[in-house]
């Protein structure tokens, strides 16, 4: 048994070494970009000097405010809105799984915060921009919560005493209780359409509508200056844009009896209604408690997109940054070994894996679609390698898979294909503004005409400097049609287009779906940390993100998403990194097993060893004394010799040592045992 525990773990070793074999480390520069699509001076194609960058909507997760406090999603959400990236090109959406009025307050206050915050960061240019790692205060993140249900209180007292006095009118019996539900009231005086804290029927956690609400609406092309000091005015902000990034809170409709697929489920419907509301060509999606920790990451991660060859790049995954944690790290949540070293090795391959956040997505590659052009590996160890254009084409080869989804070759075609906008209402849902979306992401992903790769696609310079058109009560009714729990029924949603269900580690298998089509990823690791974020803080609850994480990889090693099932786009290391994830679980029965032979070996009396092999000159007898005495000294004699030793070198003190003693163990006995005898002389 111990020679096979033993093979195991040479083999789980050899899984988790062999994709190490290529490490890469990358470098941006950011003055590159800047000068290559924000030009200083006006030209023809770009007369008032917008910015050519392409979109980006951020996604923040949350789901309990007991868990998740408001406060910390707030100041993920300002340190979002005061990133150096062009204004009128970003925009972000809060989840709000839970459909929480405090959540939503939250973020209300927050906005209204912003436009003190956002001009204060960029006029002083500090780093970070989460007001509360900025200052380092505390605050109570239930203290909203408290306001909100004082004041539901005091409504729904008014509303009981109307309902007591139409009772006295129709002349029932006063003494019979009033049945008046305890509704959750907002600041206007309006019923609150998410969850009630009382839990009523269409307003209890998995039992609301949709809810879509713009804080902060979308900005201008040009910039806007602020004021000088005055009374409304707390600093000069008259050389500094105050324009905010386009702010939305979203709480997708939840009923019972339907399973709504966790955070994965939440995610793809913010992908939906961002689609309608902003399309930006490019996804950064954090956990409420990960902010923004260096202003100028979204520009990091665009440096890859955007370079040669980027239009083959799914994702940019940041490396995952901790604190607030105890300094000594007990229980590794650093993660150091995973970040640091399998990560990088990974981006040596086809890409690191993504992680659940910290990850700026290509739309297109969300949706399922296939990258531009592919490397397809045969033969042993992929060493046979097939490049093919993956463009969509009029007629459809037949060697074609049927599940391929190949990106447009022009933004129109699906206006004139009749055929191809209805397979693409089958996988997105029958919304014809999500539909006619797919093209403009697409478009807008695109790499400039002088850095295209072979056989594919550019875009003009200049050709994103334009003002992005302003939403309209159509597109926001339509945009909360698509965050509906019927919208998903027979589409591909899951299955192959968003985030993946049917495992509780969906990021794992996201990235696992993208590689497998032949995308490739890039691990971007800046000077400064890219995002910074919070860790278990106890044993408990780091025990139960382990047993998550390792649930997910069993669930993974018995499903399609097993990389022995993976396509020939995907490198052979990276194959064999995907399944050490899905098997790497599988160790901790040999480990038992392991742990417990010798506690049974001193029951049967039949050890793992028997004895050492006799050309070592030993047995194992002494062997093991060896190696018990030097765990002994070695945590009590060596290091006082050590200290010792220092005390002699440095100040001079010069240590006195005891002799030992020289005499043998049966003189030791018979010199220092009492004598034991009777008065008759026998013992």
């Amino acid at each position: 048994m111990s020679v096979v525990c033993e093979i195991w773990f040479a083999f789980s070793w050899v899984l988790d070494q062999l994709p190490k074999l290529c490490p890469v480390k990358r470098v941006t520069d950011l003055s590159v970009l800047k000068e290559r699509f924000e030009s200083s001076e006006p030209n023809l194609r770009n007369p008032k000097k917008l910015s050519d960058l392409p979109g980006i909507d951020v996604f923040v997760s949350t789901a309990d405010p007991d868990k998740e406090p408001p406060l910390v999603t707030a100041n993920t959400i300002l340190s979002i809105l005061a990133v150096d990236y062009p204004v009128e090109k970003a925009a972000c959406y809060l989840s709000d799984d839970g459909g929480s009025l405090v959540t939503f307050e939250a973020l209300a206050e927050a906005a209204s915060f912003a436009r003190v915050w956002v001009p204060f960061c960029r006029k002083h240019k500090i780093e970070p921009r989460n007001p509360e790692a900025y200052f380092g205060q505390k605050r109570d993140p239930l203290k909203n919560k408290n306001s909100i249900r004082r004041r539901s209180d005091a409504y729904n007292a008014q509303t009981e005493i109307r309902a007591k006095k139409k009772q006295v009118e129709l002349g029932v019996n006063p003494s019979e209780p009033i049945k008046v539900a305890k509704a959750t009231w907002m600041a206007d005086g309006s019923h609150w359409h998410g969850t009630w804290s009382s839990a009523e029927d269409g307003h209890s956690r998995g039992d609301h509508e949709g809810i879509i609400q713009i804080m902060l609406v979308p900005a201008s092309a040009e910039p806007v200056f602020g004021n000088e000091v005055d009374e409304e005015n707390l600093i000069d902000t008259t050389d500094v844009d105050v324009r905010l990034p386009m702010l939305v809170y979203v709480s997708r409709e939840k009923r019972p009896g339907f399973d709504h697929n966790k955070k994965a489920g939440a995610m793809n419907a913010l992908v939906r209604a961002s689609a309608i509301m902003s399309n930006g060509a490019f996804i950064l999606n954090l956990d409420c408690d990960h902010y923004i920790y260096n202003s100028l990451a979204m520009r990091e991660g665009m440096c890859f997109m955007l370079d040669r060859g980027g239009d083959k790049i799914c994702y940019v995954q940041f490396p995952q940054r901790f604190e607030g944690f105890d300094p000594n790290d007990r229980y590794a949540n650093h993660n150091t070994v995973f970040f640091d070293v399998n990560m990088r090795a990974l981006d040596g391959l086809q890409g690191p894996m993504y992680v659940g956040t910290g990850c700026i997505f290509r739309r297109v590659a969300l949706y399922g679609f296939s990258p531009p052009r592919a490397t397809e590996h045969h033969g042993w160890f992929g060493r046979q390698k097939i490049r093919k254009l993956l463009r969509k084409s009029k007629e459809k080869k037949k060697d074609e898979e049927d599940d391929e989804m190949l990106l447009p070759i022009n933004g129109n075609q699906y206006e004139d294909d009749d055929a191809a906008r209805a397979s693409l209402a089958k996988q997105f849902g029958n919304s014809t503004s999500l539909i006619d979306s797919i093209a403009v992401a697409e478009f807008g992903g695109r790499l400039l005409h002088e850095l295209r790769g072979k056989g594919c696609l550019g875009r003009p310079a200049g050709s994103l400097a334009v003002q992005r058109e302003p939403l309209d009560a159509s597109a926001l009714a339509e945009a909360v049609s698509v965050i509906t729990c019927f919208y998903e029924d027979k589409t591909e949603w899951g299955k192959r287009v968003g985030w993946i269900y049917g495992s509780v580690t969906e990021d794992v298998v996201t990235g696992y779906r993208m590689h497998n089509r032949g995308w490739r990823s890039v691990y971007c690791v800046t000077k400064r940390d890219a995002f910074r974020g919070t860790a278990p803080i106890n044993l408990t609850d780091r025990l139960n993100q382990v047993l998550r994480w390792a649930t997910g990889s069993v669930e993974i090693f018995f499903s399609r998403n097993n990389a022995l099932c993976a396509s020939p786009r995907m490198k052979f290391l990276q194959r064999v990194a995907y399944f050490n994830v899905g098997i790497y679980p599988f160790t901790s029965i040999f480990l038992l097993v392991y742990c417990v032979l010798p506690a049974l070996s001193l029951f049967s009396g039949k050890f793992i060893v028997q004895t050492l092999d006799v050309t070592f000159g030993i047995t194992l007898h002494d062997w093991w004394r060896n190696e018990q005495f030097w765990l002994i000294g070695g945590t009590s004699a060596h290091p006082a010799a050590v200290i010792q030793g220092l005390l002699k070198v440095i100040a001079g003190i010069d240590i006195s040592f005891t002799l030992t003693s020289k005499s043998s163990a049966t003189e030791m006995e018979k010199t220092s045992s009492p004598s034991y005898t009777s008065s008759d002389g026998q013992h």
